[in-house]
């Protein structure tokens, strides 16, 4: 009776080493295997043998992760304090490095992009950190994957999330945006001006050129102002004009 229970102990103890042994890999994963703490290989998807007691394995998935970077406090290079936080993702391209050369390559590749995006900031201007977002966001990205290549991971994009300014400052930027406006239409104002005045002076110009043009603008005007229904017109009539019509009386009662 002893050994039937015995050989039934046996027989479960080698099924379930057996049933321990096979290990599935999926599509999207990779296995790093070691025996007795060595590296052996990396498994591929699909059916695999890992030896109970005398081996053991990591899985590692290899599609796209985002990882958020906590909010923290930065300081621009003019002084100014600012909260921010971004996403990173990132790809597991090399599963032996991403075990082997780092411990816990995500928690790492999340605390690299943390120190990286507080001395980035450290480096420009508050107009450049909320002017040129993409700019900065591929130069942190660039660092980061520089850094994390020997981790076998690829950095493929940062993207700032939100820059959060303290109130005092948010009412500065606005009152500096309201000036900005003024100035822009103050300056348009003026440059319109200038146009409206150039071309005045071109059109007396071009009246003073053309012999007998000043007297025909000012029939024209005679004739514009006799459509008003007002009783008294007061005009001024060019000296040149004046002189036009003596010069015609004169010829006009030297024929007479």
């Amino acid at each position: 009776m002893l050994s039937f229970y015995l050989l039934a102990a046996v027989v479960l103890v080698a099924v379930v080493l057996v049933v321990r042994t096979f290990k599935v890999v999926k599509e999207y994963e990779r296995g790093v295997k070691f025996m007795l703490g060595q590296f052996v290989k990396v498994m591929e998807p699909g059916l695999g043998t890992v030896i109970p007691l005398i081996q053991s394995w990591e899985r590692v998935d290899m599609r796209v992760k985002a990882v958020d970077v906590p909010r923290q406090e930065s300081i621009t290079r003019d002084n100014v304090t600012v909260e921010i936080d971004a996403v990173i993702y990132y790809q597991v391209r090399d599963a032996e490095k991403a075990i082997l050369e780092v411990e816990e390559y995500m928690y790492a590749t999340q605390q690299l992009a943390q120190t990286t995006m507080r001395n980035i900031v450290g480096e420009v201007d508050l107009d450049a950190l909320l002017a040129e977002r993409e700019r900065i966001s591929q130069q942190i990205r660039e660092i980061i994957d520089e850094a994390t290549d020997p981790w076998g991971i690829e950095v493929q994009s940062v993207e700032l999330k939100d820059i959060i300014l303290a109130e005092n400052m948010k009412r500065v930027i606005a009152r500096q945006a309201e000036a900005e406006r003024e100035r822009r239409a103050v300056t348009i104002q003026a440059e319109g001006e200038l146009e409206a005045a150039q071309n005045m002076a071109d059109a007396a110009n071009t009246l003073n050129d053309e012999e007998g043009a000043l007297h025909l603008r000012t029939l024209q005007t005679l004739n514009s102002l006799s459509s008003d229904d007002s009783n008294t017109v007061i005009f001024a009539v060019p000296t040149e004009a004046l002189r036009a019509l003596e010069s015609i009386g004169a010829d006009g009662e030297g024929r007479s």
